[in-house]
């Protein structure tokens, strides 16, 4: 993370806050008793912003400045709603695709996802607010600039955004290998939402529970599962090969 993707001290996150700055996460030091600093986790806390209570050393490393016990790390994008994408995607084709990702944790895999799923039409990517990789000068860089063109949606929760997409009439279709249906007899030929899971604990059963479909990637070796942004790529290809027949 470059140390041009932060803000730092209380004045100046207070008054990002209030200009309604995009921020992807907050460090705050830990067992600090600044009546300052919890004014300001309750103001993020009421914005959905994730907050890390950290030692006063790792602030020292995220910057060379004098940080009041916080900062902030910014957002290089401007995100969209969910209803805005969605309605603008049902709109101008029949067969809109749309990219779930449910806490995916790690920022280079975020960026490669970002980067795929531009190349395979994408209408827009929905992560939760809070728990997610923040889009950083990583993301950016791993995307190769397409999250530049990527429509992103941050919403509170995950189960909303699914319930949303199926009363819009899209299926959503999660990606499981708790699934005996493989992605090869599954039909993307319809309005389709697909369904990605953590790097380590793939897609909370809370979110299986409530999905359309479930289909898995056939696994010919001895390990269990692949690189989610592998595993995204190989789901958005067969969406496209697909589509094309």
């Amino acid at each position: 993370m470059s140390k041009k993707d932060n803000i730092f001290g209380i004045y100046p996150i207070l008054e990002a806050i209030k200009a309604n700055t995009e921020l992807d996460k907050v460090y705050i030091q830990k067992d600090s008793e600044n009546d300052k600093l919890a004014t300001i986790a309750t103001e993020l806390e009421n914005k959905h912003v994730t907050i890390n209570y950290v030692p006063v050393e790792k602030l020292n490393r995220l910057t060379n400045g004098n940080h009041q016990g916080v900062v902030a790390i910014t957002s290089p994008v401007s995100f969209v709603s969910l209803e805005e994408v969605v309605e603008k995607a049902l709109e101008a084709k029949k067969t809109p695709l749309f990219l779930v990702l449910d806490q995916i944790s790690d920022v280079r895999n975020f960026g490669a996802i970002i980067r795929t799923a531009e190349c395979t039409g994408v209408d827009a990517i929905i992560v939760q607010k809070k728990g997610g990789a923040p889009v950083s000068g990583d993301t950016v860089k791993t995307s190769a600039g397409a999250i530049f063109k990527m429509p992103i949606c941050k919403v509170d929760h995950i189960k909303d955004a699914i319930y949303y997409l199926q009363g819009s009439g899209i299926k959503t279709v999660a990606a499981t290998e708790k699934s005996e249906k493989d992605l090869y007899n599954t039909s993307f030929n319809e309005p389709i939402a697909i369904v990605m899971g953590s790097e380590g604990k793939g897609i909370s059963n809370s979110v299986l529970k409530l999905v359309d479909e479930q289909a898995s990637l056939p696994l010919l070796g001895e390990i269990n599962s692949l690189n989610v942004s592998v595993a995204c790529g190989a789901f958005l290809y067969e969406v496209v090969r697909q589509r094309s027949l």
